[in-house]
């Protein structure tokens, strides 16, 4: 199973293709825009995917963040301010993934628990 890993923050956005070992195959990075913030996150992920077929994506997301409508309001991100359904607009991409979002700092301790220090 192949999924995708997007960190989504204020200054930059972050993602990976995770291969079924858990490992990524593939990082990239681009700095978060203050016009056309959902473009580039589209453009972002689909270059990371690089048409290979997704089964799930993690989403980590600067608060706040409705977990039940799967919108995003980060305050330092003013086009998505007001709530951004990033949930509906990453499952439209990969209609075949189920999709996921989390807030960063819960994202962030439960990704130590599982690999990292807190293993």
């Amino acid at each position: 199973m192949t999924a995708l890993a997007l960190d989504v923050g204020g200054t930059k956005m972050a993602a990976a293709l995770v291969g079924a070992d858990g490992r990524p195959l593939d990082t990239r990075t681009v700095p978060t825009t203050e016009s056309g913030v959902w473009d580039a996150c589209a453009a972002l992920l689909r270059k990371v995917a690089g048409g290979t077929e997704v089964r799930g994506v993690g989403i980590a997301s600067a608060g706040p963040v409705d977990l039940a409508s799967g919108t995003v309001a980060p305050v330092n991100i003013g086009e998505w301010r007001d709530g951004f359904p990033i949930v509906d607009a990453v499952g439209a991409l990969f209609p075949s993934a189920t999709v996921r979002l989390a807030l960063d700092g819960a994202a962030a301790a439960l990704a130590e628990h599982r690999r990292g220090a807190g293993r």
